[in-house]
């Protein structure tokens, strides 16, 4: 929880600066998990998985458009980061 406030505290300091290059790293993080979840094919789970993904990285996007709290923004960029992740790694297996 440390670690947390700590990053916390820091994106609430230069929010000014990093937003801009948090949009670029998970949109282009989200943009290749939608790659690899379009190799795997065009069913109905793959588009399932390409909605959450393109929702997760909009909510973020949103969130700084709407200028919302630091930390509200803060927590959605971290949701849109692992999730992400995490479905990258799963259409790589």
């Amino acid at each position: 929880m440390k670690i947390y406030q700590s990053y916390l505290e820091e994106y609430k300091e230069g929010i000014i600066g990093y937003s801009p290059l948090a949009i670029i790293g998970q949109s282009c993080l989200g943009s290749v998990a939608a790659m690899f979840i379009l190799m795997n094919g065009n069913s109905m789970l793959q588009m399932i998985q390409l909605f959450i993904v393109t929702i997760m990285c909009m909510f973020y996007n949103a969130s700084i458009l709407s200028q919302q709290k630091p930390k509200v923004s803060f927590n959605l960029l971290i949701v849109s980061v692992v999730f992400s992740m995490v479905i990258t790694v799963l259409n790589l297996i």
